[in-house]
């Protein structure tokens, strides 16, 4: 072979390895990286007063586990109901659809935006993985029970925010992220409407960032357009099931 094509030929195979370490890279590199999940918790009053929507439930219920970074990371990957058909119970208590409560779409949605992307981390890599761990936090934190236990429940009355969060945050031992829903800038007092308890990749608590400009936008895009941080300085309206 002469010298011509050996250089020809070392310069395809280096063109060739190259090509393949790229690919590679691109393969083993996750197209979005996160380092906390969000586990947002919603009052169903206060959901349903803004939603227009109807509903019986008297208990926190879940709203999503939502890595803090990324959403729709695999769209390819398709939401299938029988994969948690043993979660099924559970689910509908939980985690209700409470604009369609017969619906599997609000799962469904949740799978798109945020389980794939969570799915990135092996203890996630499943449907079954994603929502069941979820499931598991959720009952393991208790909000709802918390929050009975010191005596912070729906009421006509309204309540200080520093009390709120100081009680809850101090039994948690981290910062949780408390949102509201602010009536008007005259109104006087919040809604109290969504909690959010934050995680680490481990699944151990750690703080959750409060000011809402600190929050992944990607996250700023899923929640509900009036919930926003709230105040610490105005009243908290915790309301009864029947009041909105």
């Amino acid at each position: 072979m002469s010298s011509v094509c050996r250089s020809n030929m070392r310069l395809l195979l280096l063109h060739f390895f190259a090509t393949a370490a790229t690919a590679s890279a691109f393969v083993l590199t996750p197209q979005y990286t996160w380092t906390k999940l969000i586990l947002t918790h919603h009052w169903p009053t206060t959901f349903c007063g803004m939603e227009k929507c109807h509903s019986k439930i008297d208990t926190w219920t879940l709203h999503g586990l939502w890595p803090d970074n990324g959403m729709d990371c695999n769209s390819t990957w398709p939401f299938n109901v029988s994969l948690i058909e043993d979660l099924l119970p559970d689910m509908e208590k939980s985690w209700p659809d409470l604009i369609s409560p017969e619906s599997t779409s609000f799962w469904k949605y949740e799978w798109y935006k945020h389980g794939t992307c969570a799915a990135k981390a092996e203890s996630l890599n499943s449907q079954h993985k994603y929502f069941g761990k979820a499931l598991e936090l959720y009952h393991k934190v208790d909000l709802d029970s918390v929050l009975k236990k010191f005596d912070i429940i729906p009421s006509t009355k309204y309540y200080l925010f520093s009390h709120i969060q100081e009680i809850i945050d101090g039994f948690y031992g981290v910062n949780l992220k408390f949102q509201c829903v602010h009536p008007s800038k005259n109104a006087g007092y919040q809604i109290l409407g969504q909690i959010e308890i934050c995680f680490t990749a481990d699944f151990s608590v750690m703080h959750c960032e409060r000011e809402s400009r600190a929050v992944n936008s990607s996250l700023r895009a899923e929640a509900k357009p009036g919930f926003s941080v709230c105040d610490p300085e105005v009243p908290v309206y915790y309301p009864p099931m029947t009041m909105l």
